[in-house]
């Protein structure tokens, strides 16, 4: 076969791509179309051997010279070697018997592999004129792959060597065949189970090329607890070859023994290795296949071993006369016996001369004359057809005639057409030579002569199938299913006896069926010994399992009789494997095309936006060095509840439509604590006008098509507490990510930042007392340079804050205001009905208004510089509406302080001096109350005086607000809980002292008790920090007692 006819291996067009999306698996699948452009025809020797040792010593030193360098065979008990000749000279060798003719090639240099040197493959000129080999030959003059599987390497009657593997024997053996094999040769696999070794080795070349080894091993031996040992079993290893074709080796040692229950046993064993045999799952260029694979998945497989089939049917003692005959030359009586039994010549695998591709591989040949076509004399007659030697299946005193009328009797034969064992799709090369057991150790050709004499059998074989052999197998036991099935359907339409009559034969028995034999290569020939016939030297073309053509051939398959440290003999195959494989460097050419090809394809294809910022809000503003300004946004400085905004301009920019929207940025997984929100956005059509309006706002997604733009508004707004607290201590920076996600594209990041302006909301009263006058907060920190927390290191400066203080003068101050201007103004209206009023949120009257961000920000603002609070807001701002503005203020101020102002420590003594002090109501025992807080409040002086300031203001103003004459005041005070009264009731009336006669109006009192109340609930909460109790009811008990605290201080 020329190697310029070869078929090609890919002739599928490049497949198309579904998805253009340039991730891993597209990416495989693209490259994967182009495989034809990469993929180039390979071949390779693989040369399987086994033997098994039988724990005899010496085994070792054995290997080299029959399984490396091919010595031990002897043509006399070998068929198809003694047909062979080969010149006297050694210079010319030719093979009869050759369907395709005789071959010749010049014997080059011998190498120590007993083959000659100087393997030339067919050259073909390429377009540039250079020659360019079409055939790559990746083993050179060597094999290519050696696989070698060895039973009993201990021995298996020491009960310890039964169940336990030993290292020392996988030792000993990798350095016997290492030493053998040529330089540089790798280990590709290695694995005993007990007495089971599997050996693996390739060449440089060919080690190279391999990749998703996976081995495993099944045990079939004695069954225990702890399942079966592997004193029998079998162990198996797949390789990938080339990135495309999967070779699978099975070294076993199946059940021993000549009975039935044995070869049950042996049938058995098979099954369960098939069953339980399971490999990793590929890994085809960084993808993982989801499962695993199994036997029948590859494309070769080669089954080795001892497999201790007998023969059956035929004394032991006529088998061994027979072939002892054969042995010692005395079979045909026709020719003269010389004596000799055996000559001392070399080995005999060589070349041939020519293959049907043009290469030289090796062959079998003898040591006998041959006829030499090569004459230099070319006037030379036709040799005389006597001169060639007679077909052995022909010649009835042949070593092959007794073969073939043995072979028949092989049990491994009877279980394949039986189909219990080795019937799906196996089969094995002509047997040409004796049997491989059982002889007696250091004789060649003497079979057991102790006092069992087992019969001659040929328990040591190696089998091998492929994908077509497995596919035809399967479609065969269809159609039969099929068959069987028609034949149901014709007896139950009753046509029976139609069918007979027109000879149509559905039904099927295997057991009673001669052509029930196994379809395997070469059909009937395979196993029909008694009609001996090669196949030839045409290699079978097999479909790979990923689509290409492979195409194998057995070339040998022969015993090694001078191999006499063993009762066993070991056997060799030698195979051709032609093979589509991957040449790296032009699989990474196509790899970096088809990239740059999908990365290009995505990019015209996906969306894209451009993000702008103004340049006087982009991060990189002083940076002359950024020309578009647009890495990101920045507030500047910022500071507590007060927003800020910027507007990003989306353009898109792409060819297609574009969808985004903003995204949360996720929380790091090694981040417990959610951070405050600070950030808000959404998409507008424009930004804000000259008077600060602004456009509807559209949705959270977007859709632009190319050539539109859209307004992005962010807002920077402070306001949780925690938040202010963590960036007062510089726990905490203002910067974040805004992700702009964009459907099928790729994702915006945009960075903001700001600076955080400190305050003095969210700080102790340790701290605070610490601020000078004068500049307040923010001229301290810039003129220390603070950075955190106020250290208490510094002298206090007041006995009480200096902000506090501010706050409760302003809404004292503005409380009387606010009365005066509803004397005076009729639109002045204070809600005296509303208790709590100013504090209570729900009772405010102008948090509505279009100005009260700006002037709640403007007082914090104050309160931070040190300016008064009453000069910041200008007269025409009602006094109602700054009262409010300010009542808001303080209790934000309150709330913000960790610690409060009944800080933990002094709760827990006032809780323990007073635990009924949320139930206090007779007058007398509110003078108590008091009197006992203000002690434990003493012991913490500026705590103390905060509250007084802070209980003082709320008396002002709600004598400002729900005022009272003085006899319902005196009324309100003398009132006795022991006479059940309750002024919270409207039942009750004040209307006429007992005593004095006077009218008192009991609705005011009523409004003043439900006024004092609430305030005392709204502060008591603000001021105070006990620790907080889940549980509902343990919770409204700490309410109440929080609203006693400060409300006996308002009567």
């Amino acid at each position: 076969m020329s190697a310029t006819n070869r078929d090609p291996s890919v002739t599928s067009e490049p497949e198309e791509i579904d998805e253009p999306a340039s991730n891993f698996y597209s990416l495989s699948r693209a490259v994967n179309a182009r495989k034809s452009e990469y993929v180039k025809p390979h071949r390779i020797r693989i040369k399987v051997g086994t033997w098994n040792v039988a724990a005899c010593p010496g085994t070792d030193k054995d290997l080299a010279s029959w399984f490396v360098e091919g010595k031990g065979v002897e043509p006399q008990l070998d068929a198809k070697l003694a047909q062979m000749s080969f010149s006297e000279s050694h210079e010319t060798i030719e093979l009869n018997g050759d369907v395709n003719g005789a071959f010749q090639a010049t014997a080059g240099p011998r190498t120590d592999s007993g083959v000659p040197g100087g393997l030339n493959s067919t050259q073909e000129p390429t377009q540039e004129g250079k020659e360019e080999p079409s055939v790559r030959l990746l083993s050179g003059d060597n094999i290519g792959l050696y696989v070698l599987g060895l039973q009993e390497v201990v021995n298996l009657n020491i009960v310890t060597q039964t169940f336990y593997s030993d290292p020392a024997a996988i030792a000993k053996w990798q350095d016997a065949l290492e030493a053998a094999l040529p330089k540089g040769y790798g280990l590709i696999a290695s694995k005993q189970l007990v007495g089971l070794l599997l050996l693996i080795y390739a060449s440089p070349e060919v080690a190279e090329t391999i990749s998703n080894q996976s081995t495993d091993s099944v045990g079939t031996g004695i069954y225990s607890l702890l399942g079966y040992w592997g004193n029998k079993g079998a162990i198996t290893s797949r390789i990938l070859l080339g990135e495309t074709t999967r070779l699978v080796f099975t070294n076993c040692h199946l059940a021993s023994g000549h009975d039935q229950v044995s070869l049950d046993r042996r049938c058995w064993d098979y099954n369960r290795i098939m069953a339980q045999t399971k490999f990793a799952p590929m890994n085809n260029g960084g993808v993982v296949e989801d499962e695993g694979e199994k036997l029948g998945d590859e494309d070769f497989a080669f089954w080795l071993g001892d497999l201790n089939f007998r023969l059956d049917g035929l004394p032991g003692e006529d088998i061994r006369r027979l072939l002892t005959l054969h042995s010692r030359g005395e079979y045909d009586l026709s020719k003269k016996h010389t004596g000799d039994v055996f000559s001392d010549d070399g080995v005999i695998v060589l070349r041939n001369n020519d293959d049907d591709d043009g290469t030289n591989t090796p062959g079998m040949i003898s040591r006998e004359a041959s006829f030499d076509r090569g004459s230099d004399d070319e006037d030379g007659e036709l040799p005389d057809p006597d001169d060639f030697l007679p077909d052995p299946n022909d010649d009835p005193a042949s070593l092959q005639a007794t073969l073939n009328s043995l072979l028949p009797h092989d049990q491994l034969r009877r279980m394949i057409k039986e189909r219990k064992a080795f019937h799906e799709g196996w089969r094995e090369g002509p047997i040409t030579f004796l049997p491989t057991y059982k002889y007696d150790v250091g004789t060649v050709g003497l079979f057991d002569s102790s006092e069992k004499q087992r019969a001659p059998s040929w328990c040591d074989r190696i089998l091998y199938r492929t994908r077509t052999d497995v596919s035809q197998y399967e479609k065969k036991c269809n159609d039969e299913i099929e068959a069987k099935k028609k034949d149901e359907d014709m007896k139950n339409q009753g046509i029976v006896q139609a069918a007979d009559d027109e000879s149509v034969l559905f039904e099927y028995d295997p057991t009673t069926d001669s052509g029930g034999d196994n379809l395997t290569y070469g059909d009937s020939a395979s196993y029909d010994y008694d009609e001996y016939d090669e196949t030839g030297d045409t290699l079978e073309q097999v479909v790979t399992k990923e689509g290409f053509i492979d195409k194998i051939h057995l070339d040998a398959y022969t015993s090694h009789q001078r191999i006499m440290s063993s009762d066993h003999k070991p056997i060799v195959s030698l195979f051709t494997l032609d093979y589509d494989a991957v040449v790296p460097e032009l699989k990474a050419k196509v790899h970096a095309e088809v990239a740059r090809e999908l990365d290009r394809a995505e990019n015209e294809g996906r969306p894209g936006i451009t993000v702008i910022v103004d340049a006087k809000d982009s991060i990189n503003k002083n940076n002359k060095n950024v020309a578009d300004r647009s890495e990101g946004v920045d507030f500047g400085e910022l500071g507590f509840l007060l927003k800020d905004f910027r507007y990003l301009t989306i353009a898109n920019t792409g060819g297609v439509p574009a969808t985004f929207c903003f995204i949360e940025n996720p929380i790091p997984q090694d981040d417990a604590t959610k951070r405050p929100t600070w950030l808000t956005f959404r998409f507008v059509r424009s930004q804000a006008n000259d008077e600060g309006e602004e456009d509807d706002a559209l949705g959270d997604q977007i859709t632009l098509k190319p050539g539109e733009t859209v307004n992005a508004l962010i807002e920077a707004y402070i306001h949780n507490l925690g938040h202010v607290q963590a960036l007062n201590d510089g726990t905490a920076q203002l910067g974040d990510v805004l992700i702009l996600r964009v459907t099928d594209g790729r994702d915006h990041f945009i960075p903001i930042k700001a600076t955080w302006m400190p305050t003095c909301f969210g700080r102790s009263l340790e701290e605070l007392i610490r601020v000078p006058r004068g500049g307040g907060i923010r001229g301290l920190v810039e003129k220390l340079q603070i950075r955190g927390s106020i250290p208490t290191t510094l002298d206090v400066r007041k006995s009480s804050s200096n902000e506090l203080f501010q706050l409760t003068e302003a809404v004292g101050t503005l409380a009387e205001r606010a009365i005066a201007d509803e004397h005076m103004l009729e639109e002045a209206k204070v809600p005296h009905d509303r208790p709590g009023w100013p504090f209570d949120r729900e009772s405010w009257q102008t948090v509505n208004a279009v100005d009260h961000d700006g002037l709640r920000a403007t007082a914090i603002e104050a309160l931070e510089k040190d300016i008064p609070l009453l000069e910041t807001m200008g007269a025409d701002v009602p006094a109602l509406q700054r009262l409010e503005i300010v009542s808001e203020v303080l209790l934000l101020f309150l709330r913000s302080m960790p610690d409060g102002i009944v800080t933990s420590a002094l709760w827990a003594k006032i809780e323990q001096t007073l635990p009924n002090i949320g139930g206090v109501k007779a007058e007398n025992e509110a003078e108590d109350t008091r009197a006992s807080i203000l002690d434990i409040l003493g012991t913490a002086p500026y705590y103390n005086i905060s509250f007084v300031f802070l209980t003082s203001t709320l008396t002002r103003v709600a004598n400002e607000i729900v005022p009272l004459s003085k006899e319902a005041l005196e009324a309100m005070r003398n009132r006795k809980t022991a006479a059940g009264a309750s002024l919270g009731k409207r039942s009750l009336s004040f209307r006429r002292s007992q005593a004095a006669g006077l009218v008192v109006d009991g609705a005011a009192i009523q409004r003043r008790l439900a006024w004092e109340r609430r305030a005392a609930e709204i502060f008591g909460a603000a001021i105070c920090r006990p620790p907080m109790s889940t549980n509902a009811k343990e919770r409204k008990a700490l309410e109440n007692k929080m609203r006693g605290i400060v409300e006996v201080f308002l009567r």
